[in-house]
């Protein structure tokens, strides 16, 4: 066996500097595009979530508006099912027709109560999802772009 040269060894060296400095450019080109995509993405769910908040916010403040509106309507047609009522109430001339009226009134306003709680309901559930909505589609991008 002959001892390998200076100049062999030399030359293996160098090739293995060059080949190991070649490796090292690659694994920072792709760490740097690994780094600019993972920024972009992080820029991207930031809009996204302060985009989604917004629309959030605004639909929230037009649905409430509606339930308050719906509310307040509410609050006036009770007001003058009370007055129509005690005008009724003190306009009955006998005993029989007072009950009779009581009767009907109370039947009257537990049907509207019922009525009323369940537009209202419907409404609540409504005002939720439209104000969410915004928020769940933002969680679903993001749960997407996650996955991938």
């Amino acid at each position: 066996m002959t001892e390998p040269s200076v100049k062999s060894v030399a030359n293996a060296n160098s090739d293995a500097v060059a080949k190991t400095a070649k490796l090292g450019e690659h694994m920072a080109e792709a760490g740097t595009a690994k780094a600019a995509k993972s920024v972009e993405t992080a820029k991207i769910l930031v809009e996204g979530n302060a985009d989604a908040l917004a629309k959030s916010g605004k639909a929230s403040t037009a649905a409430l508006q509606q339930l308050t509106t719906a509310y307040q309507e509410l609050a006036a047609k009770n007001v003058k099912t009370m007055t129509s009522a005690l005008q009724a109430l003190a306009a009955v001339k006998t005993p029989t027709e007072f009950m009779e009226l009581q009767q009907r009134l109370i039947k009257d306003s537990m049907e509207a109560a019922i009525h009323d709680s369940q537009h209202i309901a419907q409404l609540t559930s409504a005002v939720f999802t439209t104000a969410f909505e915004p928020v769940k589609r933002q969680l679903e991008a993001v749960q997407k772009r996650v996955t991938r």
